[in-house]
């Protein structure tokens, strides 16, 4: 992220890491409850009989609260949290680090189609090692239907670790890189769009306003709304079948390809063209505030950080 001074030098990576993981913490805390009638929402199979319509946002989290109390929409919170550090951490540094490598190298300056490609590789990175895990740990806390408000109704996992170990005792280390490939292309295509976006409305907006240094945490927070809202109507698709196939055990002798096949076949069979776009709306809900978020704190944090540093440094376009 930014300052007006454009693509000069980068923010040092300790406060990459501590700005981008307060910034993620916050979101997570904001955004979890959406997040969890997304995902209730794009596994349901609500709306399959004929005359009947699939189960929508209110209803669903209205279900929740009721059967399993209103601290059943922050299950999957601990894996979240788990993953948010080294999940920012990775995106904003290897962002960097794609981009410095696509810049010009005679004016150091990095073009727009570049930074959408820096972002792709940083969208791949950050699924690759931390999001598919993290993901799969968090569906299948977030799929169990069980009431926090009854201590004999005892879910199959217990919490984030829990889930981890049963997972990996019971379907093997693999089970947790399930979706990988559709995770990868999910986050690639958000974070390329999310990181051109946010940077091109940012430049738009010091063109607007050429006497401020830096825009106020309100105007970020504007920008990453709009940018933070491209990526979920781009690839729907893709997070719906990507949830269902994680959520999911592995079938003997049948291929991710072919498992992800069967998914989508079965779906457009038995659901319709519609259910693909199960669970869009909690998820712009989820991604596009969450997004203002973490573009807000990023930048208040970072540049407190840099005030108690005594940094001077020229600040660079981030996510």
């Amino acid at each position: 992220m930014a300052s007006r001074n454009g693509d000069k030098m980068p923010v040092g990576f300790a406060t990459q890491l501590t700005a981008g993981g307060i910034a993620g913490a916050m979101e997570a805390l904001c955004c979890q409850p959406l997040d969890t009638i997304k995902v209730r929402m794009q596994l349901s199979k609500s709306g399959r009989a004929p005359g009947t319509k699939p189960r929508g946002f209110l209803a669903t989290g209205a279900m929740i609260v009721r059967r399993e109390t209103p601290l059943a929409l922050y299950k999957g919170l601990g894996a979240v949290l788990s993953g948010i550090v080294p999940k920012m951490a990775i995106r904003f540094a290897s962002f960097e680090k794609y981009k410095a490598w696509l810049a010009d190298k005679e004016t150091g300056q990095t073009s727009v189609g570049n930074i959408f490609i820096a972002g792709l590789g940083a969208g791949v990175t950050e699924a690759v090692l931390v999001v598919t895990p993290m993901e799969v740990v968090k569906i299948r806390l977030q799929a169990q239907q069980h009431s926090l408000a009854d201590p004999l109704e005892a879910p199959r996992y217990r919490n984030a670790g829990h889930a981890v170990y049963a997972i990996v005792r019971e379907e093997g280390f693999s089970a947790l890189y399930r979706g990988v490939t559709l995770t990868a292309l999910r986050q690639a295509t958000n974070q390329g769009a999310n990181f051109t976006a946010y940077q091109e409305l940012k430049k738009l907006a010091h063109r607007w306003q050429p006497d401020r240094q830096d825009l106020p945490s309100w105007q970020h927070m504007g920008i990453g709304l709009i940018s933070g809202a491209m990526g979920p109507f781009s690839n729907a698709p893709i997070d719906t079948i990507k949830t269902r196939l994680q959520k999911a055990e592995a079938v003997p002798g049948q291929s991710a390809f072919q498992r992800i096949a069967n998914i989508a076949g079965e779906m457009w069979r038995q659901e319709g063209f519609r259910s693909f776009y199960k669970g869009i709306t909690p998820r712009v809900l989820r991604v596009a505030p969450g997004q203002a978020i973490v573009f807000a704190v990023y930048e208040r944090v970072r540049r407190v950080m840099e005030t108690l540093q005594g940094s001077s440094e020229d600040r660079i376009h981030s996510e």
